[in-house]
């Protein structure tokens, strides 16, 4: 019998954690296995995914739930779509339940019992949000350990405005024990400790899956012909920055970029080329000749993006493992990063690029200037990262390893 599976998503292609469910789901559809998202947001046409509040109306009250929900401090208690979707009729006859995000006000997690009763859930943390009291990277607080309560950031997104993260905490807490089949699954090695470390999820086997990408869409290319798809007549070396919000944005180290290229020498030897919203804005923010490519979408032009470029620069001051780590290592591209999060996953020293001390400004400026002057350091790490791609994080690897994790969830649920 053909295992069927459904994925429940803050959104189905816009993203990182959407991508990497909608890669997941993909890669599950071409094995022959039944898969199907459940979104807060859709964007796809395909056939096979469907919004969780389909009537406008519907989605109109969950925005609203979600903003005074937000300001009086109890994120997300009352999300109305939420209490019908364990009646979904895709949720009829599945052998499992995927999560992914699930902040972004379209779910209550007070569905999550209901939808236990369902099938088996597997839970594939995106961030630490499952387990603070508020926010998706708590970042150097260690209140999540204890419960939270005294929250220093309520900014921190999700914000919310009031200090109620001990309730939240405790919430999430009691509404996991009424859970009886759920599995964690870690896709760095960063948010495997953590989650092994938090009391919200203590007696839950948690399993480690790296992500995957798709090594055959994402591979060396030639870079003129790259560049000439993305209307850059620059031939100079190429640092890429690559984030959903391209500037103005301190978690993907934005800030901490904009010093190191002021600072940078001989700025007039290489350029910068910026992806994603509001990257416009980098023009005339450092000496080095800059090229913003607005949001990018598509996987064509998203490989084009990274074979258009010589290195990738990765300044996140708080990360899990992103996408674009991976895209670059697919594409073959030396990355310079902080050693924060699950990024030494993927930034490995002298194997794919350089992962250094968190926060040291100096070191990074000091490897991206290396990796500019060095065309015969980038070609060796190129390889490598190429390599590690194809030996650890190619997409069919991990699709046989979730496909074997349904199995046997599978089997243990049959009556």
């Amino acid at each position: 019998m053909t295992l069927s599976v459904v994925h429940i998503s803050t959104s189905d292609i816009e993203g990182g954690s959407a991508r990497s469910a909608w890669r997941i789901h993909s890669g599950l559809l071409a094995r022959g296995l039944r898969s199907r998202m459940l979104v807060g947001w859709k964007s796809s046409a395909s056939a096979e995914v469907a919004e969780i509040a389909e009537a406008r109306w519907l989605r109109r009250l969950d925005n609203l739930a979600s903003r005074i929900t937000g300001r009086i401090g109890l994120q997300y208690c009352a999300i109305p779509s939420s209490f019908g979707l364990p009646g979904h009729p895709w949720l009829a006859d599945i052998d499992v339940i995927q999560l992914y995000n699930l902040h972004g006000g379209y779910f209550d997690l007070a569905a999550l019992p209901a939808l236990a009763r369902r099938a088996p859930i597997v839970w594939r943390l995106s961030d630490l949000w499952p387990v603070t009291g508020h926010c998706a990277y708590p970042g150097s607080c260690e209140r999540w350990r204890i419960g939270c309560g005294q929250c220093p950031d309520l900014a921190t997104y999700p914000a919310i405005g009031l200090d109620f993260t001990r309730f939240l905490a405790s919430r999430k807490r009691r509404l996991y024990r009424r859970i009886a089949r759920m599995t964690i699954v870690a896709p760095s090695s960063w948010t495997e400790s953590q989650a092994r470390a938090a009391p919200a999820l203590a007696g839950f086997p948690v399993l480690r899956i790296p992500n995957g990408i798709d090594t055959l869409r994402f591979r060396p290319q030639d870079r003129i012909a790259a560049r000439a798809r993305l209307g850059i007549a620059d031939d100079r070396p190429a640092i890429l920055f690559n984030a959903h919000i391209a500037f103005d944005n301190p978690r993907k180290g934005t800030d901490m970029l904009l010093a190191i290229l002021r600072a940078l020498p001989e700025p007039e030897r290489f350029c910068l080329i910026v992806a994603g919203r509001d990257s416009e804005k980098w023009r005339g923010q450092t000496p080095l000749a800059t090229y913003p490519l607005g949001y990018v979408t598509g996987e064509a032009r998203l490989a084009d993006l990274y074979a258009a470029c010589d290195l990738v620069a990765l300044p996140s001051g708080v990360e899990n493992l992103p996408n674009t780590a991976l895209e670059a290592l697919a594409s073959g591209r030396p990355m310079i990063a902080f050693d924060i999060g699950g990024m030494r996953d993927a930034v490995r020293d002298g194997e794919s690029g350089f992962c250094v001390p968190a926060g040291d400004r100096d070191a990074f400026g000091a490897a991206l200037t290396g990796l500019v002057r060095d065309a015969a350091l980038r070609s060796r790490l190129a390889h490598g990262a190429r390599a590690l791609a194809e030996r650890e994080f190619a997409h069919a690897i991990e699709i046989d390893r979730f496909a074997r994790l349904y199995a046997e969830l599978g089997s243990r649920s049959a009556p």
